[in-house]
C-alpha cells in the first residue's frame, strides 16, 4: 500500500503543487491530470490508477457535452462569415447619434453576440478589433471604450448558449435547458446595468463619449434596411434559443440545428467556401480539445481528492468556521472570485463544483428561503456563472484584460486596461449580490416555463 498522509496535509500538498505548477506557466489540463496520476501512485498501489479510466469514461460518453463542439463551430462559422462586423456596423449606425451611443452599441452587440457565441475570447477580441478603433477615432475616453468591450464580452459566459453552463450542468447533474433559462434575466440585467452606467457617465460628461457628427448619421429608411441585413443571423439565434426554451429539442439537438443554420447564414452572406469551413473546423477542434482535456485532468484530480476524504474535510472545515448558511455561501463566492484571478474557468468549475454543490444541497433550500431543492441547485448554478464572469475582468490575471491587450493600440498602458475594468467589475459585484439576495431574478423564468 502507498504512503499514508493526513487529509489536511494532502489538501495543502495537492493544491499547493497545483498552484506552483500553474504559476510556472504549465497548461492546466496536463498539470491537473499529471499531478493526479502522481498522487494516485504515491498514495495507493497499481490498482488505484483504475480511477483514471473510470472518471474519464463517463465524460467521453456524455451526450450533453457534444453540444460544445457544435456551438463553437456555429460561432466560428458566423465569425468567419463577417456577420459580427456587419452587426456592429448596424447597431453602431442606429445608435451613433446618442451620447455614449457607441459604447452602448458595443454592449448591445456583445449581448447579441453572446447569444450566438458561447466562447468568451472570441467576443472580446472581435469587438476589440472592430469597436475599439471606431470609438477611439471618435474621441471616446479609452477607459469607457475598453471597459464596455470587456464587460460586454464577458456576457458570453452567462447568456445562453453558454459553454460553461453546459459543462456546469454535466458536472452538477442538472438540466442544461433550465440553467440556460435561469441565466437569461441575470444576463440581461447585467447588460442593462452596463448600458445604464455608460449612458449616465456620457450624459453627465459628453466629452467621455461624444455622439457621432450629424453628417455620419443615417436616415430612418436606411436604418430599417440595415436592420433587415441582420435578419438571418438574428433569426438563427431566436430559433436555436426558442427550440431550447420551448423544450421542443434538447440543447444538443438545438446546437446541431444552429450549426446547420450557420452554413445557411454564411451562404446568404456569400461567404460559404472551403477556406471558411476549414478555418471554422480548426478553431472548433482547438477549442473543444482544450476544454475536454481540462475536464479529463481536473476530474481525475478532484476524484482522487474526494476519494481520500476531501469532501468531508471541506464540509467540516466550513462547519467549523461557525458561519451560517449565508456565511458559507458568501465564503464560497469569495473563494471563486479569488480562484478566478489565477485559474481557468473550466478548471475552477471542475475543482470546486463537485465539492461545493453537495455542501449547498446539504444546507437545504429552507436555509436560503427557497421553495424546493431544484430551485436551490439552479440558483447556485446561475450564481456560479455570474461569478465566473467576474473572474474574466478581475486583475491581475483576468482573461478579458489580456485578450484586449492583444488587440488594443500599443500606446495604451496595461494599467489603463486594468482601471477600465474596475467600474464594470463593481457592477458585476452588485449584480451578483442582487441575484443572491433576490433569488427570484434567477428562478422566476424557469418556473414560469417549466411550471
Amino acid at each position: 500500500m502507498g504512503i499514508e498522509i493526513g487529509i489536511e496535509w494532502l489538501t495543502l500538498i495537492m493544491f499547493g503543487s497545483l498552484l506552483a505548477l500553474l504559476m510556472a506557466g504549465l497548461p492546466l489540463a496536463f498539470v491537473t491530470g499529471g499531478l493526479a496520476c502522481v498522487f494516485l501512485f504515491v498514495l495507493g498501489d497499481a490498482r488505484a490508477l483504475n480511477i483514471v479510466p473510470s472518471r474519464i469514461f463517463p465524460l467521453m460518453t456524455n451526450y450533453q457535452l457534444s453540444a460544445i463542439p457544435l456551438f463553437i463551430f456555429m460561432a466560428a462559422m458566423l465569425e468567419r462569415a463577417g456577420i459580427i462586423n456587419d452587426m456592429f456596423d448596424v447597431i453602431y449606425k442606429v445608435l451613433g447619434g446618442v451620447k455614449g451611443g457607441l459604447a452602448s452599441a458595443t454592449i448591445i452587440a456583445s449581448t447579441i453576440l453572446a447569444a450566438m457565441v458561447g466562447v468568451i475570447g472570441a467576443a472580446v477580441v472581435t469587438m476589440g478589433i472592430i469597436a475599439l478603433p471606431a470609438m477611439l477615432k471618435r474621441n471616446y475616453d479609452p477607459k469607457i471604450a475598453m471597459g464596455s468591450i470587456m464587460a460586454g464580452g464577458t456576457l458570453g459566459i452567462l447568456i445562453p448558449p453558454s459553454i460553461l453552463a453546459i459543462i456546469y450542468a454535466v458536472v452538477a447533474e442538472q438540466s442544461v435547458g433550465e440553467l440556460f433559462i435561469g441565466a437569461v434575466i441575470p444576463g440581461l440585467l447585467l447588460s442593462g446595468m452596463y448600458i445604464f452606467y455608460v449612458s449616465v457617465r456620457c450624459f453627465l460628461n459628453p466629452a467621455l463619449g461624444p455622439a457621432i457628427p450629424v453628417e455620419e448619421r443615417v436616415s430612418n429608411p436606411e436604418k430599417l434596411r440595415l436592420v433587415g441585413k441582420m435578419a438571418a443571423p438574428i433569426t438563427l439565434v431566436v430559433v436555436v434559443l426558442g427550440i431550447i426554451f420551448s423544450g421542443v429539442a434538447t440543447p444538443v439537438e438545438a446546437a446541431g440545428i444552429g450549426t446547420f443554420g450557420a452554413f445557411i447564414v454564411a451562404a446568404i452572406h456569400r461567404k460559404l467556401d472551403w477556406p471558411t469551413i476549414r478555418e471554422a473546423c480548426t478553431t472548433t477542434l482547438k477549442a473543444s480539445a482544450m476544454v475536454i482535456w481540462i475536464m479529463f485532468g481536473a476530474t481525475i484530480f478532484v476524484g482522487l481528492y474526494v476519494l481520500e476524504g476531501g469532501q468531508q474535510f471541506v464540509q467540516e472545515a466550513l462547519a467549523a468556521t461557525g458561519l451560517g448558511p449565508w456565511g458559507i455561501l458568501i465564503l464560497m463566492q469569495v473563494l471563486l472570485v479569488v480562484l478566478g484571478m489565477f485559474l481557468d474557468w473550466v478548471g475552477i468549475l471542475l475543482l470546486c463544483v463537485p465539492i461545493f454543490v453537495p455542501i449547498i444541497k446539504a444546507l437545504g433550500a429552507q436555509a436560503f428561503g427557497l421553495e424546493s431543492p431544484e430551485d436551490l441547485v439552479l440558483w447556485f448554478g446561475v450564481l456560479y456563472l455570474v461569478n465566473m464572469q467576474m473572474s474574466f475582468l478581475s486583475p491581475p490575471f483576468g482573461y478579458a484584460l489580456f485578450y484586449l491587450r492583444g488587440v488594443a493600440p500599443d500606446h495604451i498602458p496595461m494599467t489603463d486596461i486594468f482601471k477600465s475594468a474596475l467600474p464594470f467589475l463593481a457592477l458585476q459585484v452588485v449584480g451578483l449580490l442582487l441575484c443572491m439576495f433576490f433569488p427570484q431574478i434567477i428562478t422566476w423564468l424557469p418556473r414560469l416555463i417549466y411550471g
